[in-house]
């Protein structure tokens, strides 16, 4: 008996899942069986019922780190990921979009859709699309960066630090004359290997990435205190200050319970220098960590798997990844509970902030880089569908058809209002964007390619995480949406999709 109890015991450990304690509230962290690495779950909510809760506000998230993750789970590992790896917000903002740049000089621009869900189609889907304003390569403001390397023992694989070293030169192609480097490293304590240096002496940059080695424990919080201090240091007002943590997130030294690391992170996050973290690596990636990081240090976190991805990241998106056009970026929508019976946002579950917080320049929001297009997708029941939310029955003292729909807003056409609130770099007085949309009632058949694609990525992603509210999605209904977009990435999408479905079937 003793035996079967410790047995079971060290199967629930293995195998633990995050989720989040009811008594509590605090996250648990995830693993999957002979590996370490650890994920903060995440759940989904329900659909809402407006008369209740007329305002859904949220911070954007412009991290892409889920969907490099998802891509080496199923091309490397050839297994599903972890429900908690999945965040669908990353999933959609991992690609380009075709949406207009903000008219007329502003930084920001909006832009609101709807057309009927294909997983669900008597309901509706709204697609927000948030798009920072683009600016050409010699515009762009000099530049003030501090490597951070994790160079512990635990980065010693090829997919570790060998992929920085040569992500970083990718990365130096891309930078100007003008623009400065410094490099920091953390293994048991933080050490300066280079200094703020000018890029017109590259060679030196580079035998510093070149010297680089592996070994130690990891003292991520003396890594990043260090490297803040030297992005200080080499402050360019009005320019563009970051630094760039390239890790696994396997702090185990100094600072390392996520409360001291956010404590860290947001006192640094004050000082104007912006944060890009680089995830690599696999059988000890702290995706929550990483992501924790990047949330609160007016971040941005992506997973390098590959060279590739490095330079789509470091290259290709260099000034949506590196030049922050607004910060403190933050979307409120208000729906008309005439027209709408209940609605829930698809995913964004970290990044959700209270109603009375929209309007407060001090509270969190999320960055937005040059030429970056960031989406939310809302599903709405309309009235007339019968139920307020799925799985409740009729109310009775309260009708579900159009006709006894609540007359609040009735006389309006507007099915919501998307108002967006963002800063320039450095804060002050936000700006306010409003946005109404009257639904025209399109079908999913007649919506944008970028319409159909974010649906088709959003309907993958519940599928992935087994969603109490994918309806009828599924692997084969992901290929059908997305059949006809067009694109070298949205064509490796696809094969992520097929790749899925056989491990499903396993």
């Amino acid at each position: 008996m003793r035996t079967l109890t410790l047995v079971l015991l060290l199967l629930t450990a293995c195998t633990s899942y995050a989720s989040k304690d009811a008594a509590s509230g605090a996250p648990r962290y995830s693993t999957r069986p002979h590996d370490n690495e650890v994920y903060a779950w995440t759940y989904e909510s329900g659909f809402v019922d407006p008369e209740q809760a007329p305002l859904s506000t949220f911070a954007i998230d412009v991290d892409t780190a889920s969907y490099a993750n998802v891509r080496r789970y199923l091309q490397q590992r050839r297994q599903l990921p972890p429900a908690g790896a999945v965040r669908i917000e990353e999933l959609l903002n991992a690609f380009e979009y075709n949406d207009p740049a903000p008219a007329g000089g502003a930084a920001v621009g909006v832009q609101v859709d709807a057309a009927s869900a294909p997983w669900t189609p008597l309901h509706r889907l709204v697609r927000i699309a948030i798009t920072g304003k683009s600016m050409q390569r010699s515009m762009r403001p000099d530049a003030n960066l501090v490597f951070l390397i994790d160079t512990s023992g635990s980065m010693k694989d090829t997919d570790k630090l060998p992929l920085v070293k040569r992500s970083l030169f990718l990365l130096l192609d891309q930078l100007e004359a003008r623009d400065r480097v410094a490099i920091v490293t953390y293994a048991r304590g933080a050490n300066t290997v280079l200094p703020s240096t000018s890029l017109t002496q590259r060679s030196r940059i580079e035998d510093a990435i070149d010297s680089l080695k592996a070994r130690g424990s990891t003292n991520g919080s003396a890594g990043l205190e260090s490297a803040y201090e030297r992005a200080a240091e080499g402050f360019i007002e009005s320019g563009v200050n970051r630094v760039i943590l390239c890790t696994d997130g396997d702090f185990n030294r100094g600072r390392t319970s996520r409360h001291e690391l956010q404590s860290l992170i947001q006192k640094r996050a004050k000082s104007g220098v912006y944060l890009s973290v680089l995830g690599l690596g696999q059988g000890n990636l702290n995706d929550a960590n990483l992501e924790l990081l990047a949330d609160h240090g007016n971040g941005h976190y992506a997973y390098i798997d590959s060279l590739d991805e490095a330079r789509r990241v470091l290259s290709q998106q260099l000034e949506a990844n590196l030049v922050t056009v607004a910060e403190g970026v933050k979307a409120q929508v208000e729906f008309n509970p005439s027209k709408v019976a209940a609605y829930r946002l698809i995913g964004y579950e970290n990044r959700r902030i209270a109603d009375n917080e929209f309007a407060n320049d001090n509270a969190m929001g999320g960055v937005l880089g040059g030429g970056r297009t960031v989406v939310a997708l809302y599903e709405i029941i309309p009235h007339g569908y019968g139920h307020a939310r799925p799985g409740v029955e009729s109310y009775k003292y309260r009708g579900t058809q159009e006709a006894d729909a609540p007359r609040r807003g009735a006389d309006s056409a507007e099915l919501l209002t998307v108002k967006v609130r963002y800063q320039k770099p450095g804060g002050g007085q936000s700006t306010r964007i409003e946005v109404s949309l009257v639904d025209g009632g399109r079908s999913y058949e007649e919506a944008s390619e970028d319409f159909r694609f974010t649906a088709a990525v959003a309907a993958f992603g519940m599928v992935l995480r087994e969603s109490p509210h994918r309806g009828g999605a599924s692997y084969g209904l992901v290929q059908e949406l997305a059949g006809g977009t067009r694109g070298e990435e949205r064509s490796e999408f696809r094969s992520l999709v097929r790749a899925a479905e056989r491990f499903a079937r396993d």
